[in-house]
């Protein structure tokens, strides 16, 4: 008899033991449920913006060299080019005050034996003179670069370098396109939040990505951002990242 109330009696313990664990259980599952919808009640979503833009000024540089075996040679023969160069982008209309030109650099080149070996007998001197011009006159200063080698058949030895073409008012920009790429965000997040069952709270953090300036119908990106100066159209990607309560 006594077994038997033993026997009883540990079954008892036993089972309310195993209901203790399992409502222990229960609020430990539940704890952890409560934890991740704590986690999660928010949604963090990317948005942008697009313009297309025309740039408004044009950067164009060009070089010419002289070279001779005395210095003050080739001194006055770059000073003679320089002097035809103005002469021949004034008489295509620009003003002197947009033609800049640079400092002379001066490179020493000096007499190599057949056998390879360098000696401290000077070769020849070649000086070296860039001009840049800086116009809102786009298409005067494009028909300009593509042509001005015609200095060529004069005897200069002129290279024209591709023109850059910029966009000067992308500051002013900026804050338009951040404030209709933040809208973009939030319609993005409206519709996750719908089909999720949800409703869209408040922005609690908003994140500026990087400014892309790509050439019209480019697909190009970059984490770090663009910056074309090479295409006349263009298009700005204001990109922004956000994050919005979930309720």
């Amino acid at each position: 008899m006594n077994e038997l109330k033993s026997k009883i009696t540990g079954n008892i313990i036993i089972a309310a033991i195993l209901a203790l664990a399992v409502v222990a259980a229960s609020f430990i599952l539940a704890d952890g449920v409560a934890g991740i919808k704590g986690d999660n009640n928010r949604i963090i979503v990317t948005g942008s913006a697009k313009q297309q833009i025309t740039s408004d000024l044009i950067v164009w540089t060009g070089s010419f060299n002289a070279k001779s075996p005395i210095l003050q040679d080739a001194y006055a023969q770059l000073e003679a080019d320089k002097s035809r160069v103005m002469d021949y982008l004034v008489k295509k209309g620009v003003p002197e005050e947009k033609i800049v030109f640079s400092s002379i650099n001066t490179s020493t080149y000096y007499i190599i034996l057949p056998n390879g070996q360098y000696t401290s007998d000077v070769d020849y001197y070649e000086l070296y003179q860039t001009v840049t011009i800086s116009s809102e006159e786009i298409d005067k200063i494009t028909d300009i670069s593509r042509n001005v080698t015609e200095l060529i058949n004069e005897g200069i030895q002129f290279q024209s370098n591709s023109p850059q073409y910029l966009y000067t008012k992308i500051a002013d920009m900026k804050v338009t396109m951040l404030a209709e790429a933040t809208k973009d965000a939030r319609k993005r997040a409206e519709m996750i939040a719908e089909n999720a069952g949800n409703a869209l709270g408040k922005l609690t953090y908003a994140d500026m990505g990087v400014i892309q300036i790509t050439p019209l119908y480019s697909n190009e990106v970059s984490d770090y951002g663009m910056n074309d100066t090479y295409a006349l159209e263009k298009e700005i990607t204001a990109i922004v990242h956000c994050e919005f309560e979930i309720e």
